[in-house]
């Protein structure tokens, strides 16, 4: 390896949707983070790896800072603004298509506390007119000091090359901190738990808000090399389960089926998926069960 190696920790802070996890999925090249047109979709940091020759770069997908409504949203919150402070630079998306907004000023008052070089990123640049984007660079330019401004489109992949090669120019010299095929530090769980609850969220649309949660009770192989997966989807009103379960099972099976497609990619191997649906009563206030499934402010 060479003497002047750069590695370093990158966060991706932003309002909620605005294509943090579409961003991350691209630069990592194989899905590792929830997509969906939800906002707040992503609850813990997710940490995405990117090894090149010269360079590591660890991406940090933060939950989406916003003002918190529940306990949950306070997690989330913490998460975001905790990161800040442990990364080598920060990267601020935006929405083209939505411009500056007073969810925007929230964040960038939290930015002037942080001594860590921040930069722009003007993301879903190839929804606008070009000349649209002139405008909304000079707008916040006076509200924030950036390192610099660059304007990429994660779906389409446009600029986000030149973004990487800037970015290491702003890394310290360190060490790999991962193997060159590790893609991402969670476990195997976590990542299949987010699967399921993308095509949760995909296919129930506006009818099951954010108030489920994915809990993976069991994982084993099979003789016959299939990969028995047993989750359960817990939600907080009864309705929702009928939602979710759909007229004589339909619902449920559809979500199953849709998961077990990534899951397969994901593991290389053939799955048997389970899936239960199990009412938890305000489960996003109740600090208990947000530490029963996973949601714990003391790890990070």
């Amino acid at each position: 390896m060479e003497n002047n190696y750069k590695s370093g920790f990158i966060a991706i802070i932003g309002r909620p949707n605005v294509g943090k996890s579409t961003f991350m999925n691209r630069v990592i090249g194989q899905k590792i983070a929830i997509m969906s047109d939800k906002p707040q979709t992503t609850r813990n940091k997710i940490q995405g790896v990117l090894t090149e020759k010269d360079a590591q770069m660890v991406f940090i997908d933060t939950p989406g800072i916003h003002k918190p409504k529940h306990r949950l949203g306070d997690f989330m919150v913490k998460v975001a603004e905790d990161t800040l402070n442990e990364v080598d630079a920060i990267l601020f998306m935006i929405n083209a298509q939505e411009g500056y907004g007073r969810g925007d000023q929230y964040i960038i008052d939290r930015l002037q506390q942080v001594n860590r070089p921040v930069f722009l990123i003007i993301n879903k640049i190839d929804l606008i007119h070009p000349d649209d984007l002139f405008t909304m660079i000079a707008e916040y330019k006076e509200r924030y000091d950036f390192k610099e401004i660059i304007p990429i489109s994660a779906l389409e992949g446009n600029n986000v090359e030149r973004l990487l090669d800037v970015l290491k120019g702003y890394l310290p010299e360190g060490p790999q901190y991962y193997p060159e095929d590790q893609v991402t530090d969670h476990p195997e769980r976590f990542v299949i738990s987010e699967l399921i609850r993308e095509k949760v969220l995909h296919l129930t649309k506006e009818e099951i808000p954010h108030s489920i949660a994915v809990v993976i009770e069991n994982i084993e192989e099979r003789e016959s090399e299939k990969i028995l997966i047993q989750a359960t989807v817990v939600t907080e009103r009864k309705s929702q389960k009928g939602i979710l379960i759909g007229k004589q099972g339909s619902m449920l099976k559809r979500i199953g089926q849709n998961a077990r497609r990534d899951i397969e990619a994901l593991l290389g191997s053939k799955v048997y998926l389970e899936l239960w649906v199990k009412v938890k009563k305000d489960w996003r206030n109740r600090e208990n069960q947000l530490h029963e499934y996973g949601f714990r402010s003391d790890e990070y």
